[in-house]
């Protein structure tokens, strides 16, 4: 079993920019992956999967990362942030992995490494049947499901919709009180092109790095983990697929909250400076109708990245508890 350092503590993990050389890409992500330094990105990277997931009259070649081993345990699965993919997960994704979880990091549709040349809808609604279509075909058992910033709305939305999909969530620095806009008018689509011209560009994402981390990175780390965070916009259909979800209103869960009935473990880093750990420690954790949360201290608005022994030790004692709960119930009877 993994042993995970104490909340607020140094990761153990180490995130050198040493390449190496033997890792063997997909040849269906971009040629740029080739350029990245850091080694648990690439060795993720290495391990992305497309599999077909049919929605509606659409079939998506969709990308993920599978567990290399079944359990019986419910499988732990991951989601990312808004217009991000399942490389956010690459520090935390093999400590979860080593400590005995089954464990997906799924590419939200429309977003991460899927193929969508034949560019389906990415409104709210389908990236919902997408996820439920692909945990129909291949995760097959109620979930524990793992949301961060954006993704926790993914998640909201996505069990409230199909409770039978989700054992447990995991919402992580969440933004779930943004109010999304009413669908816009057509003329509108140029500013949301352009928008997603500069949401694209390097500097943009540079910029983002210094609002989202609390600990003090490196300039060499910080310029390879933004070639990391824009791989996936390097795709043709990218900005389509973006703007289609933008142009659509985006997600609005705020009313979804309380008809949570999932137990829900909330992560908070205390010094996010993108969302204010207030909204969660006082809003959320009081609508959550079965909710506890957890804060980690010297910690910004990525957890999983900043702190992922932390994340990981945190969302590995919840998947403990559900089943040590399980097997209490099951001695009862």
């Amino acid at each position: 079993m993994l042993s995970l350092t104490a909340m607020g503590a140094t990761p153990t993990i180490q995130r050198g920019l040493t390449v190496c050389c033997s890792d063997a890409f997909p040849s269906f992500l971009p040629k740029q992956v080739h350029h990245i330094k850091d080694s648990s990105a690439r060795k993720l990277a290495a391990r992305i999967e497309r599999l077909p997931v049919s929605f509606g009259e659409d079939c998506v070649m969709s990308s993920c990362v599978k567990p290399l081993v079944h359990r019986e345990t419910s499988p732990v699965v991951l989601l990312h942030g808004f217009d991000s993919s399942c490389l956010e997960w690459r520090y935390t994704y093999p400590l979860l992995e080593e400590a005995g979880l089954q464990t997906w990091a799924v590419d939200v549709l429309g977003w991460g490494f899927s193929d969508l040349e034949r560019l389906p809808s990415c409104i709210v609604a389908s990236k919902r049947d997408h996820l439920f279509q692909l945990w129909k075909s291949y995760i097959k058992k109620p979930m524990v499901l793992v949301g961060p910033s954006l993704g926790a709305a993914v998640a909201i939305d996505f069990a409230t919709s199909y409770p039978e999909a989700v054992e447990r969530l995991v919402l992580i620095d969440a933004s779930v009180y943004t109010e999304g806009t009413e669908n816009q008018p057509t003329l509108s689509k140029m500013l949301a092109y352009f928008g997603a011209f500069i949401l694209k560009s390097f500097p943009l994402r540079f910029y983002v790095n210094f609002l989202c981390f609390f600990t003090d990175i490196p300039l060499s780390t910080k310029l390879d983990w933004t070639n990391i965070g824009r791989l996936h916009c390097l795709f043709p259909w990218w900005e389509d697929a973006l703007v289609d979800f933008m142009m659509s209103g985006m997600y609005n869960v705020s009313a979804q909250i309380e008809q949570v009935k999932q137990r829900t473990l909330i992560i908070w880093g205390e010094e996010d400076q993108i969302i204010s750990n207030k909204l969660g420690v006082v809003r959320l954790h009081s609508e959550l109708p079965n909710a506890v949360i957890r804060q980690i201290s010297d910690c910004g608005h990525i957890p999983h990245v900043e702190r992922p022994s932390s994340v990981a030790k945190l969302i590995l004692e919840f998947v403990q508890e559900a089943n040590y709960k399980e097997v209490e119930y099951t001695s009862q009877l």
